[in-house]
């Protein structure tokens, strides 16, 4: 009895770590509570050379990033079908747009990857959500250093979120966001 009342808590930081390794929807709930969409990114806005990206589409037509900027929120997503945190994030990224195609821009960018590996991993889970194959230079402010990585940018280019990893994009403090920079 003394040997835990003197552990107590090492055993109960163990059994945390062990609780968020075994099962990673926890850590994503507990980043998303104890960490909500990260603050505005203040003065970083993407020039018109960043957005100049030729898009070949996978599941939607091409076409180039320049041409949605202006319009509405762009949702920019970098990840891999070799990637599993890109994997375990993209359920939470199609029910995101399902609710918010209105009032955002996906664009889901498939970087290192087969363009029919792509394909089969969108027909597989039956996601919707508009994935491109980048055919021209991503310059070094937008390419990602990690996967995934999601960029939120405004009509303006501005960069309102930039996360990287994983992470729940269909919590209510993300769904919350988009409705406040969208009004």
């Amino acid at each position: 009895m003394n040997f835990f009342r003197k552990n107590a808590f090492f055993i109960i930081a163990m059994v945390f770590v062990a609780i968020l390794y075994l099962f990673p929807s926890v850590k994503l709930k507990l980043k998303d509570l104890f960490f909500p969409i990260a603050e505005i990114e203040n003065a970083v806005t993407l020039s018109d050379e960043d957005y100049n990206i030729q898009l070949k589409g996978i599941n939607v037509p091409d076409t180039n990033l320049k041409t949605l900027k202006g319009e509405k929120l762009v949702f920019l997503n970098f990840w891999g079908t070799w990637c599993p945190p890109c994997r375990e994030e993209w359920p939470t990224i199609e029910k995101l747009y399902q609710t918010k195609k209105d009032k955002v821009d996906f664009v889901l960018i498939a970087m290192q990857d087969k363009e029919e590996d792509v394909v089969e991993f969108m027909k597989k889970n039956k996601y919707t959500v508009p994935v491109y194959i980048a055919q021209s230079p991503i310059t070094n402010h937008v390419l990602p250093k990690v996967f995934p990585t999601t960029f939120l940018l405004d009509k303006n280019g501005r960069i309102l979120l930039k996360e990287d990893g994983t992470k729940d994009w269909n919590s209510e403090s993300v769904h919350e966001f988009i409705d406040n920079v969208t009004q």
